[in-house]
């Protein structure tokens, strides 16, 4: 059985910062495409990053310029660093193994149903 933990969520002011971890065990991350999905308060979950087995990133238009997704296949872990963050970044982030493209571009969809527990974002003044 798989699994994911996310951690490095907190509460922030606008324009801060945080780190989000994702550590994968009971598989090895090497070879699949790994996703950050986050979901507000009465609000469907939505991807907002992705990378590819090979290191190529995609993210959703709001948080382009913004957020960075990176994996280190030694820790078997995906990180997410959130700059600039405002209070619309204000959810719960999960991670995901997702699915690619026939040309190996990662897709904002995941591969099933599991998710995580999760880690708590709080932009607020």
């Amino acid at each position: 059985q798989y699994q994911f933990v996310e951690s490095g969520g907190g509460s922030v002011q606008p324009g801060g910062s945080l780190r989000l971890s994702c550590v994968a065990s009971g598989f090895t991350i090497n070879y699949y495409a790994i996703g950050w999905f986050r979901q507000a308060p009465g609000q469907v979950r939505e991807g907002v990053a992705c990378i590819n087995d090979i290191g190529k990133t995609s993210y959703s238009d709001s948080v382009k310029g913004r957020f960075t997704i990176s994996r280190d296949n030694a820790k078997n872990t995906v990180s997410l660093q959130m700059d600039s963050l405002t209070p619309e970044d204000t959810a719960v982030y999960y991670c995901a193994a997702v699915q690619i493209s026939v040309r190996n571009q990662c897709l904002m969809a995941s591969l099933d149903d599991y998710w995580g527990q999760g880690t708590q974002v709080t932009v607020s003044s």
